[in-house]
């Protein structure tokens, strides 16, 4: 796993996560029957875990996406590039 979000971008992610996580689990304390705090919870969770390991799966598939794909051509076995056309 290659990291792809820079220094300053982990510290963010980190601090968010880790207050969405301390703002979910109050609210859950107060109210254990909704479960959309539970969501909020793990997505801060996720985003600390983002920051500790400085890979996020989204930045990586918009990169992906950017870059192009490499398909094999079926009859001759060569790499050609797939390029986006932005118009």
């Amino acid at each position: 796993m290659k990291q792809n979000i820079g220094m300053v971008n982990s510290l963010i992610r980190i601090t968010c996560g880790f207050t969405m996580l301390a703002f979910a689990t109050a609210r859950l304390a107060k109210r254990p029957h909704r479960e959309s705090y539970l969501i909020v919870a793990m997505l801060g969770a996720m985003k600390v875990a983002e920051g500790m390991v400085r890979f996020c799966p989204i930045t990586y598939l918009f990169n992906e996406y950017q870059t192009g794909q490499t398909h094999v051509n079926g009859d001759r076995g060569q790499e050609q590039e797939a390029f986006i056309n932005p118009s």
